[in-house]
């Protein structure tokens, strides 16, 4: 039997690692578990062995005392055992906003290529094993990083990516603000469509280079220049031309939708998710229950753009529409709990600082979820977005084997969600710094 300590967890990951090094693929993991949260039954179990072979969890049953051969054990016996993590608004490959609109413009395809892989490694460590990347401005970088982390080639969460984005030209998903005469290459404008035959030409197009899902401008954007937010961009009809084009390559639609009009446009045309919902309004949350439409809204990103964007000397226009739109958001989230829309978990994470993702839990208990429903929203909800709950969002016998290591009961401290212990992403412990 190898016996692996928790602590001290630098110690952790250096002992384990080597002799996972030195393990067959096919390695049988043990992990001996003080508390096992079950998302589904909202049940605490306690001294728990979860048995793993290969990427899947193939027995949790109470701790037995017995010898082990041919075992990886790792002792997670003082911990408490949940889901990995999901955050199904991020953009891992692009780097993170500054106060330069032409901040994207100055980098090279290599150079965010070592962003995103540090950016996806800093995820990971935190607990977030599955994320959903909803756009990059160069073409196709997040599908790069996503293949990257599947071939074992850099750590990171499991990535669902979007490519690109589909918006109206100098909309909210172009690189607007710039010098005059400043010209802005193509591989930034990919999914840039101004009417249904180009919505759907550049949906194809997408989807062709390695998308996932699609991602729609359907309002301006708190943090595109010469964009409003509660502007719509779309009509309902070129949201619907996307919506039809994704669906027949077997996909979705995310929309990103902060105005009471274009929220209801995107639902109706029959979108998968509303990204921010920011000015949503009763008409609109009654829309997403009847249809089954998740609400993605970022609600922490408003006091990190008003505290560090002005530090650091972000625009006026920037700071001014955050201000009309973060109290908003925040009771339209209210308001949408209350109502049982279904809620996803999605932080925005790149406008700040990555890794910090699960910063978000608290604002969402503060808005209306209960701890044990927002933990679900970052497990096994977030993998029902998805479409992926048969595999993602709980511990359970037969499902993959994502699992995150903390120090207390989140339940009662949803704060433990920031100070991860360990991490186990595909049945394999995640290395930390």
């Amino acid at each position: 039997m190898n016996l692996v300590r928790s602590f001290p967890a630098g110690l952790l990951i250096v002992g384990f690692a080597g002799a996972a090094a030195a393990a067959p693929d096919d390695a049988t993991l043990l992990i001996r578990a003080g508390h096992v949260l079950d998302v589904e039954s909202g049940r605490m179990l306690a001294d728990q062995d979860i048995r793993i072979e290969k990427d899947r969890v193939v027995s949790i049953a109470a701790h037995a005392k017995q010898r082990m051969h041919g075992v990886k054990v790792l002792d997670w016996s003082a911990l408490t055992v949940v889901p990995g993590l999901m955050d199904m608004h991020t953009h891992l490959a692009d780097e993170g906003q500054t106060a330069d609109p032409a901040a994207p413009l100055h980098s090279t395809p290599a150079r965010d290529a070592l962003i995103g892989a540090s950016n996806a490694r800093l995820t990971v460590q935190a607990g977030f094993t599955t994320v959903r990347d909803v756009g990059v401005y160069r073409g196709f970088a997040d599908v790069a990083l996503r293949d990257a982390i599947n071939a074992g080639l850099v750590p990171g969460p499991r990535m669902f990516v979007a490519g690109g984005y589909i918006t109206v030209t100098h909309g909210g998903g172009e690189i607007t603000g710039l010098k005059p005469g400043t010209i802005v290459p193509d591989e930034f404008r990919r999914g840039v469509a101004d009417n249904e035959g180009e919505v759907r030409r550049k949906v194809n197009a997408l989807l062709d280079g390695g998308a996932d899902f699609i991602k729609v401008i359907a309002t301006g954007a708190v943090l595109t220049a010469g964009t409003e937010p509660g502007q719509s961009e779309y009509s309902e009809s070129e949201i619907r031309a996307a919506v039809e084009e994704a669906a027949k390559r077997g996909t979705f639609v995310a929309a990103h939708a902060h105005g009471a009009e274009g929220i209801k446009r995107a639902v109706r045309a029959g979108v998968r998710s509303i990204e921010h919902g920011s000015l949503i309004d009763d008409e609109g949350i009654a829309l997403m229950k009847e249809h089954g439409t998740w609400l993605d809204a970022d609600i922490y990103n408003g006091d990190y753009i008003d505290t560090v964007g002005r530090k650091q000397g972000w625009s006026a226009e920037i700071l001014r529409k955050n201000t009309e739109t973060t109290d908003a958001q925040r009771e339209g989230f209210r308001k949408a709990v209350k109502a049982g829309v279904n809620i996803s978990f999605g932080t925005d994470a790149g406008v700040y600082p990555y890794g910090d993702d699960a910063r978000q839990f608290a604002y969402m208990i503060r808005y209306g979820l209960t701890p044990l429903q927002a933990i679900r929203s970052a497990t096994i909800d977030s993998a029902r977005l998805l479409g992926k709950e048969k595999d993602l969002g709980s511990i359970a016998v037969g499902k993959i084997a994502d699992l995150v290591a903390v120090a207390c009961d989140p339940i009662k401290n949803i704060e433990c969600l920031r100070q991860v212990r360990g991490v186990v992403k595909d049945g394999k412990p995640v290395a930390r710094d």
